[in-house]
């Protein structure tokens, strides 16, 4: 059996749904109930635009859980002023998502690693012969969080981070690591590293960080799935942080609203070391231009530069999208998906979603953008 970096994403794509259904962008870009249930997220919620656009009936989606937090209250907002919707969200995981998406199972996939091009040919069934979509609707910034007792504050440089991940630093008090952060008191205390253990957008964002800014320590290749024998794996963002926040030791990585009290590490670039804030990883995000195999001038699915040296630059941003079809075959599911969609991307959505999760709302240049590709939709 080929190992996890050398699986095709067909076959990683095939594997995460198999676990999912068994468990059930500043230039470009300026809690409540868990939405991984099956129940529509009721009751009253955030302000909405004047001219929103209600519809009747219902509308599925799944996948992200880097999106879940926002996700619960884009669901909220809109269902507080259409009373006739019901909007489901199903926190799966991005592999997941993307696969219940290719087989008809759900309208749209919330995915922090954009579709690639087999996934957009295995879709085009399921989007009435039409190429897919990916809409970049949430930016935030991946935060490096530990466990350590006494310790509120931390420094770790790109090779750093990359060899901890890869269990080539596995005590506290590594002189790499004290290097880094001459005036801590770092243990004499082995380093729990924590994983995802589903197939997830914010580990493939995350390795191809490590892999960019850190080639030489990092030898694996950006995915999906982890790459190496993990010392503690766990499911989803929250997952992550639980494991973190009960073992003395441990350190993790997890999408920013999902810090839940954690430290986060402050990220080496260049000479400095910068703290996360939505505001550092909107620099990074801010000069990223559209990858050179989206599908149609309507995919705005970014290109990042991970190992940016900008001074005050985060370089460890998600960007999630909402990947959609280009045609449905039914007139009412695009329309539905259309009326949604232009809630989560208008201010009023962005700036709820922002308040909630310290993401970085998009500007009016990326919303107009997002707006014609969303008006684009049809059937």
């Amino acid at each position: 059996m080929l190992p996890p970096n050398k699986r095709t994403r067909t076959q990683r794509r095939s594997n995460a749904y198999r676990g999912a259904a068994s468990a059930a962008l500043a230039g470009l870009l300026l809690a409540s109930t868990a939405c991984g249930s099956d129940d529509a997220v009721q009751g009253a919620g955030p302000a909405v635009p004047d001219d929103l656009e209600c519809f009747s009936g219902s509308l599925h989606g799944s996948g992200s859980s880097a999106q879940e937090n926002a996700m619960t209250t884009w669901i909220a907002g809109f269902q507080s002023a259409c009373e006739d919707a019901r909007i489901y969200y199903d926190s799966i995981g991005s592999g997941g998502g993307r696969n219940q998406f290719i087989d008809g199972a759900v309208t749209f996939a919330g995915t922090d690693a954009a579709m690639d091009p087999e996934e957009n040919a295995d879709a085009v069934s399921r989007c009435d012969g039409s190429d897919t979509i990916n809409l970049p609707a949430y930016v935030v910034a991946i935060a490096v969080v530990f466990n350590l007792d006494g310790i509120e504050e931390l420094n770790l440089s790109p090779d750093t981070v990359a060899k901890i991940f890869n269990q080539d630093i596995t005590r506290w008090n590594d002189p790499q690591i004290a290097e880094d952060n001459p005036d801590a008191d770092l243990p004499d205390l082995a380093i729990t590293q924590v994983n995802r253990a589903d197939d997830s957008g914010t580990t493939e964002n995350f390795t191809r960080y490590l892999a960019e800014a850190a080639p030489d320590s990092w030898p694996h290749e950006a995915d999906g799935q982890w790459p190496i024998t993990p010392r503690e794996s766990a499911q989803g963002n929250s997952g992550i942080a639980d494991t973190v926040s009960r073992a003395d030791g441990a350190i993790g990585y997890v999408e920013m609203s999902h810090l839940h009290g954690l430290p986060a590490a402050s990220i080496g670039v260049g000479d400095e070391f910068v703290e996360i804030s939505p505001e550092a990883a909107a620099q990074v995000v801010a000069d990223s231009p559209r990858r050179e195999d989206n599908t149609s001038e309507h995919d705005l699915a970014l290109a990042l530069d991970y190992g940016t040296t900008e001074p005050g630059s985060y370089p460890l941003v998600l960007v999630s999208y909402e990947t959609v079809c280009q045609d449905y075959a039914d007139q009412a599911e695009a329309e539905r998906v259309k009326a949604f969609l232009r809630y989560v991307v208008s201010p009023e959505g962005q700036a709820a979603a922002s308040e909630e999760t310290d993401s970085t709302p998009v500007n009016d240049s990326l919303r107009e953008d997002l707006l014609a590709s969303i008006e684009a939709i049809g059937s």
